[in-house]
């Protein structure tokens, strides 16, 4: 009968994998968010700097007022943009905190890869 295979070593950060199951629920909404191309598109414009108007925001597309207006309610229910008020006009602008903890997250997966492919490439050399 062949041996029980030992329980494999436990991950190189136990507390960054922890975390990314912590955070991955309130990341999973602007991953979900960043998914449409509509938004990733007003997401690419707002990273230029500074506050845009819907109407600054539609210039240029096909895209109505009003869808513009509902993508960018998604990205602030995510928490990736917000709007300001200024006088009678609501301007949007970027709100770069959850994308950098997105980006961290994934990092942070890119680096627990990394590990599982080192420990999987010792394995295979190690049986030839």
């Amino acid at each position: 009968m062949p041996s029980k295979p030992r329980n494999p070593s436990p991950p190189s950060s136990p507390a960054g994998v922890s975390g990314l199951v912590r955070a991955s629920d309130t990341l999973a909404g602007v991953f979900a968010a960043l998914g449409d191309p509509t938004r990733l598109k007003l997401v690419a414009v707002l990273c230029a700097g500074g506050a845009f108007s819907i109407a600054q925001l539609t210039t240029g597309t096909d895209i109505s007022r009003q869808a513009v207006t509902k993508h960018l309610q998604v990205l602030s229910d995510a928490g990736v943009v917000r709007d300001v008020k200024m006088g009678r006009e609501r301007l949007w602008q970027l709100e770069p905190a959850q994308i950098d903890e997105a980006r961290r997250m994934l990092e942070a997966i890119g680096r627990e890869w990394d590990v599982a492919l080192n420990k999987l490439k010792m394995f295979v050399e190690s049986a030839e």
